[in-house]
């Protein structure tokens, strides 16, 4: 199953936000043991540096940052792409960059807690549970 990633999710496990950490952690575990495909876009990986290097430190963001990148790939997004995004109309712009990441790898789901940010595209949502036990 290929899943394109939602910031919230990776902050929620990065930070162990709880409730939810517990469940991000659980399905990066899953990614990085071949259970599943995870993307992120490439614009996510700058705001995880910068929320945790805000609460946590220059080290730790760093770090955050490099797991990451062991453990999911990384969607592009170019002049096209961001246009794609805002020809959306979506009400977050954040969102429609995710969305046309998700578009661009074919996913079969984002995996995030803000399902109401994707109402009517075409990708379907998943809680980050929910992803995990597809997964199985």
């Amino acid at each position: 199953m290929r899943l394109l990633l939602d910031i919230n999710v990776l902050l929620d496990a990065t930070l162990g936000r709880e409730p939810w950490a517990s469940e991000g952690v659980a399905l990066l575990g899953a990614i990085e043991s071949g259970h599943g495909d995870g993307h992120v876009a490439s614009h996510t990986l700058p705001t995880v540096y910068y929320v945790v290097e805000r609460t946590r430190g220059r080290s730790a963001a760093a770090s955050a940052v490099s797991d990451l990148l062991r453990i999911v790939d990384v969607v592009p997004l170019a002049r096209p792409d961001v246009q794609h995004a805002l020809a959306l109309g979506m009400p977050d712009f954040e969102d429609a960059l995710q969305a046309v990441s998700a578009l661009k790898v074919e996913a079969d789901a984002i995996v995030t807690r803000d399902a109401s940010g994707y109402a009517g595209f075409p990708v379907p949502t998943l809680l980050p549970g929910a992803a995990l036990a597809r997964l199985g």
